[in-house]
């Protein structure tokens, strides 16, 4: 049941929304959580030369990049996912594609992991299909809502925060959050809520500010 729409079927860049998928794509292929990455140089962002506090050379378990991929919405974790699936990001790319048919994402292009290229397109109704199938992966369900937590990078432990403060906020029983944001996309997020104990799903895109987000 649809309680409010607006352009829901305009396409637009969908910025960090994209890492949802990257998550599941990722869950999909069974890999090994535990399994350890280092962040590679040809992780760093080059398109729009964003700001990550995760150092090139870090050394981190698939379980906690993608904690900063979904928690903290770290680009070079994200780009790093793609780039450690099996076969590659071409073969990433095809599990991507897979996955928007299987949902009927009919009007979704999504080319690469982190999001940053506004030719990642959606529309706020196939969003809604993406987040709902998002919000059935338990890990992508905790760690889209944890509130922060340390990471071991090297020899030193940093925190990380939440893109969302909301997730953090007393009254609010969030069950999936991802916010999102470049210069074509404008302000983003995703989350998936309960309220007088049913559940909702909300999308919204090109916020012009990121108060917009959480009034």
């Amino acid at each position: 049941k649809i309680l409010l729409e607006k352009n829901a079927n305009a396409v637009v860049p969908i910025a960090s929304l994209t890492k949802l998928m990257t998550a599941m794509v990722v869950l999909d292929a069974n890999l090994d959580m535990e399994e350890r990455i280092a962040i590679d140089r040809s992780d760093v962002d080059m398109l729009k030369h964003s700001s990550s506090r995760v150092p090139v050379g870090s050394v981190i378990s698939r379980r906690d990049v993608l904690l900063l991929a979904l928690m903290s919405s770290d680009n070079r974790a994200a780009a790093s996912l793609g780039r450690t699936y099996p076969g590659g990001f071409p073969a990433f790319k095809a599990a991507v594609n897979s996955k928007i048919a299987a949902l009927g994402m009919s009007n979704t292009v999504i080319e690469e992991p982190t999001g940053l290229s506004p030719r990642n397109r959606s529309t706020a109704a196939d969003l809604v299909k993406m987040a709902v199938a998002a919000g059935q992966y338990p890990q992508i369900v905790n760690l889209s809502t944890t509130t922060n937590d340390m990471v071991s990078l090297g020899s030193r432990n940093v925190g990380f925060h939440n893109t969302n403060r909301l997730v953090s906020a007393k009254g609010w029983d969030i069950g999936l959050s991802k916010t999102g944001y470049t210069r074509e996309a404008g302000r983003c997020l995703i989350m998936r809520i309960k309220s007088a104990g049913k559940n909702a799903t909300l999308v919204l895109l090109n916020a012009q500010t990121t108060s917009s987000r959480v009034l």
